[in-house]
């Protein structure tokens, strides 16, 4: 709107003519704004976007279509699903659990060869470990999980939690691995993510005599081994309900691990074994 411009030069004793000749439109289009400057449409938008953002705060998994079924439907607002796709857009209300694509942003180049090349399984216990950084939605914010797990035995290794996706979440994830386990030449496969790449990464990589190992940029396939136990934490926990704060969400997600995944969840892969059962059942696994 470049109409209050007009009338803030015609105080400055600026012809309106003049002005509105220089910007490109009629006098009579000023005047027709200055008699009705807010129009009834976007007085009738206004309201909608208040009544959506009241929708998406009840209920933060309501994208547009569910804003405008519970706009149209319950409140009685009569609104088009375009209109309210482009209020939504807007005011970047957007369902929680939707995965947003890209910003076109190209990952960094590797700095490790891919030593996995989609072999997820291992002989031994710590001859190769899988990592990755999660993002999970609560009312207080982002929590950003880093997890570590074994090929041999499935087991989560080492993991790390917090409010920001850093390297020092990695390094932490790493240093946990590496307290429990005390590997030795272990490859740690990851993305191209930059906490991954990060020096102090590499550098705790190299520090405690383990491998790093990256796979190729936009394939995530060559990290399967980690995708598919992060459907698995989705199904299990994150989805399961609204999560309050990073803490609850922290606490469900340790126990989760800790509990279920090492010691309740038996796996095919595994002989119908837990991970924990596994190393305790096959010592000679851990034999280097």
């Amino acid at each position: 709107m470049i109409y209050p411009l007009v009338s803030d030069l015609a105080a400055e004793g600026i012809p309106v003519a003049r002005t509105c000749r220089v910007l490109g439109f009629s006098k009579q289009a000023f005047y027709a704004w200055r008699a009705n400057p807010v129009s009834d449409r976007d007085w009738d938008d206004a309201h909608l976007i208040n009544a959506a953002l009241d929708v998406h705060a009840d209920d933060p998994t309501f994208g547009y279509r569910l804003i405008h079924d519970e706009l149209e439907l319950v409140q009685g607002h009569a609104v088009g699903r375009g209109r309210m796709h482009r209020l939504c857009k807007q005011q970047q209300l957007v369902s929680v659990i939707v995965k947003r694509r890209g910003r076109g942003k190209t990952p960094g180049p590797a700095v490790h060869e891919d030593l996995v090349r989609r072999q997820f399984t291992a002989e031994c216990i710590d001859d190769m470990w899988f990592t990755d950084i999660t993002e999970h939605p609560t009312d207080d914010g982002k929590l950003y999980l880093c997890a570590i797990k074994d090929a041999c035995s499935k087991r989560i290794v080492g993991y790390s939690m917090g409010p920001r996706m850093t390297a020092d979440l990695a390094c932490r994830a790493l240093r946990h691995a590496v307290m429990l386990r005390r590997p030795r030449g272990t490859i740690v496969h990851a993305d191209r993510g930059s906490q991954f790449r990060s020096g102090a990464f590499t550098r705790l990589l190299r520090h405690h005599g383990l491998q790093g190992s990256m796979g190729r940029v936009a394939s995530a396939g060559d990290n399967a081994a980690m995708e598919s136990w992060n459907a698995l934490l989705q199904k299990n926990v994150l989805n399961r309900k609204r999560w309050n704060s990073q803490e609850e969400l922290r606490l469900a997600i340790v126990t989760w691990i800790e509990r279920d995944y090492h010691r309740r969840r038996r796996q095919a892969g595994l002989g119908r074994l837990t991970p924990i059962e596994y190393e305790t059942i096959h010592p000679a696994s851990t034999a280097r």
